[in-house]
């Protein structure tokens, strides 16, 4: 007697039938000449799914840390297919099928965010009906709009089939001995250390997870490492500290949290630049592939060196073996320190990767306006050079780093940038 299959692989099976089924017709579908550059569509429908997967992946599903930046990556990179596989233009990520020239690209980018976001967090499914019936509303009804949905659907299925089995969510033991130089949870919730499985996950870009991993950080013992923790100690201290006014307004504002202030960035950006919508899908793209490969790197490092967090480093130097460090037992940093080990910097590895990523698209030009909900300030910054001083800065004086995991996590970053647009996202010929 035959064994039924699981539901797992029916599942998978059914997957399999509409992807076959959906590049068939893809690829018999008419081929007319693209559009020109100037009657392309512009890039609402990107940002409004921005808004959308933002809400849904931060606000109902309150997905912490820097988690948001893989899920990002999972819809944009999908909409980006379903935009660029019907207008050209640029290469497609990990995908060779192309579109009927006629269809919609507003309605295949609209059909494949909205397809991802129901895959990964159906729970949201109101809001993300919502948004799609008022993208659609926007497109004409017809051929084009009906070929749109159903390349869009492909895109999604193709994504969705590259994310199988990514190391998402797996258990991940994590439970270091404590000793001098290893991370311990923190006061005040002593919170034990989060998404340990984020540094096992499958990167969207590199095909070698160690490929961007960092040496390790400073001995405790170092000349380095006493500078570093006596600069975050005079200048990351809740009280006492030596910094200014301006100084404390560049650590808080960089306390908002970095994967929804990019975002925002990037909405901007491409509404003020009047980007079209082959253009601004490129953009979202590259900059959230490549920040949640920087993701997966710097948790990698996190939890391999476990290095602890100043608050500790500062409160025992005693045990530190380094007569150039001396402990205070009452420091405390001026924001709380995350759960999770120090070395390498996360913001600072993610801002290296996106502004590498911008600098290749703007000629450098980045004009990166961002806003902050702690100072309820804005600042725009038209170099990369800029933003990384400011926030390398902003962690040591928020007191919840050391200047090497920023510098380094910041190399890093633009190493998994620049290499994203090398080898990605590419002009056709």
């Amino acid at each position: 007697m035959r064994a039924r299959p699981s539901s797992g692989a029916r599942a998978h099976t059914l997957r399999r039938a509409l992807l076959v089924g959906l590049t068939a017709y893809a690829l018999s579908a008419a081929q007319a000449p693209a559009p020109a550059p100037d009657k392309r569509p512009g890039a609402d429908v990107i940002t409004d799914w921005n808004s959308t997967a933002v809400a849904v992946i931060a606000d109902d599903a309150r997905r912490p840390t820097a988690e948001p930046f893989l899920w990002y990556g999972f819809v944009h990179a999908a909409v980006y297919n379903a935009v660029v596989g019907i207008e050209g233009r640029y290469a497609e990520y990990k995908w060779d099928v192309r579109g009927p020239r006629h269809a919609s690209s507003e309605a295949a980018a609209a059909t494949a965010a909205r397809r991802v976001l129901l895959t990964y967090f159906p729970a949201s499914k109101v809001r993300i009906e919502k948004a799609y019936t008022a993208s659609l509303a926007k497109i004409p009804d017809g051929t084009a709009q009906k070929q749109g949905v159903r390349f869009g659907e492909l895109a999604a299925e193709r994504l969705i089939e590259l994310r199988e089995e990514d190391g998402r969510g797996e258990r991940v033991t994590f439970a270091p001995e404590p000793a001098p130089g290893v991370w311990r949870p923190a006061p005040p919730t002593y919170s034990p250390a989060v998404n340990a499985w984020l540094g096992k996950v499958r990167p969207m870009l590199s095909d070698d997870p160690e490929q961007f991993m960092p040496g390790p950080p400073p001995a405790l013992t170092s000349r380095r490492y006493a500078r570093d923790l006596a600069e975050t100690k005079a200048m990351g201290g809740k009280s006492g500290s030596r910094r200014s006014a301006r100084q404390t307004e560049t650590a808080l504002f960089f306390s908002h949290p970095l994967p929804q202030q990019l975002q925002a960035g990037y909405r901007d950006h491409v509404t003020r630049h009047k980007l079209d919508i082959v253009d601004a899908a490129r953009l979202f793209a590259a900059a959230n592939t490549a920040a949640a490969d920087a993701t997966i790197t710097t948790w990698n490092a996190k939890f391999t060196y476990a290095l602890w967090r100043p608050i500790h480093a500062i409160r025992l130097a005693g045990t530190d073996g380094n007569p150039a460090t001396a402990a205070d037992p009452d420091w405390t940093p001026l924001l709380n320190t995350p759960p999770y080990p120090e070395y390498i910097g996360g913001h600072c590895t993610n801002d290296g990767a996106v502004m590498a990523v911008l600098d290749r698209l703007t000629g450098g030009d980045i004009d990166l306006r961002l806003s902050s909900t702690p100072t309820g300030t804005t600042r725009t910054y038209k170099r990369s050079a800029d933003f990384h001083r400011d926030t390398i800065n902003a962690r040591i004086w928020s007191g919840i780093h050391f200047r090497t995991a920023d510098v380094v996590g910041t190399r890093i970053g633009r190493d998994i940038g620049n290499w994203a647009m090398d080898h990605y996202f590419r002009p056709l010929r």
